[in-house]
C-alpha cells in the first residue's frame, strides 16, 4: 500500500486517479481548494482543502506521503511551473525519504509524425495555447531538476482525451503519442488513471515523460 496525495482532486482526471488507487487499497489524500468539491470521495479517502502552489501546504503533506500526484489545471500559464516549484521544494526539503511526484501533462508538447511538436504545428488550437504553455513550461521544469526530486511527466494524447470506459488496457510511449490503426491516439480518463495508479506500483518512467494510448 502506498500513500498518496492527489493535487486537483475534484477535476475530471484527479477524481479518477482518486478513484483507482482507493480501489486497489492505497491510502490517498485527496486535495482541492474548494472543500464542497470533496463530497462524495470513495471509502476511506481523506480530504483536504489546499492549493499545489502553497508551499507550507505541500511540505505538510509531502511528509506523510509515498507519492505527490499532481492533476490540476487552468489558463493560467503559472500555475504550471508555480505546482512544479512547490511539489519539488517539499520534496528536497525532505531529503532521501521523500514522495515521488507524477505529473499529469499535457499532450501539446509530444511530437507528430514529422517529428514537431503538436503545440508548434499548424492549426494547434488558439483557445489551449495558454494550458498548453503551462504544461510544456512545467516538463521543462521537471527536465532541470537534480537527482533529489524523482518525478515523471505523464502526457495523455494530443487529442482525444475524455471520460469514458475503464478497459484497464493501454500502451506506452515516449515522446510520440500511442496510435491505433486508425493513426488516431485516445485514451479515456478511466484508463489513464490506471496507467499513472501503474506507474506508482511499479516505477518504469522515472525522471522521464511517457504517454499512453490504447
Amino acid at each position: 500500500m502506498s500513500r498518496i496525495v492527489v493535487f486537483g482532486a475534484a477535476g475530471k482526471a484527479g477524481s479518477r486517479v482518486v478513484a483507482e488507487a482507493a480501489a486497489r487499497g492505497h491510502a490517498v489524500t485527496a486535495v482541492a481548494r474548494d472543500a464542497a468539491r470533496l463530497d462524495g470521495l470513495p471509502d476511506g479517502v481523506r480530504p483536504v482543502v489546499g492549493d499545489v502552489t502553497d508551499p507550507d501546504t505541500v511540505a505538510a503533506l509531502a511528509k506523510d506521503a509515498d507519492a505527490l500526484v499532481l492533476t490540476v489545471g487552468g489558463p493560467d500559464a503559472r500555475l504550471y511551473t508555480d505546482a512544479v516549484d512547490s511539489v519539488a521544494a517539499a520534496v528536497r526539503a525532505l531529503g532521501p525519504a521523500s514522495p515521488r511526484i507524477l505529473h499529469m501533462g499535457g499532450g501539446a508538447s509530444l511530437l507528430n509524425a514529422d517529428g514537431v511538436r503538436f503545440f508548434d504545428a499548424p492549426g494547434f488550437p488558439e483557445e489551449f495555447k495558454p494550458y498548453a504553455v503551462g504544461q510544456i513550461r512545467a516538463l521543462e521544469a521537471y527536465l532541470v531538476l537534480g537527482d533529489d526530486v524523482t518525478w515523471t511527466y505523464i502526457s495523455p494524447p494530443p487529442v482525444h482525451f475524455a471520460p469514458g470506459e475503464r478497459t484497464g488496457r493501454y500502451r506506452t510511449a515516449l515522446d510520440h503519442p500511442v496510435v491505433g490503426e486508425d493513426g488516431q491516439a485516445r485514451i479515456s480518463y478511466e484508463d489513464f488513471a490506471v496507467a499513472l495508479v501503474d506507474e506508482i506500483e511499479h516505477p518504469r518512467h522515472l525522471g522521464h515523460r511517457f504517454t499512453v494510448g490504447h
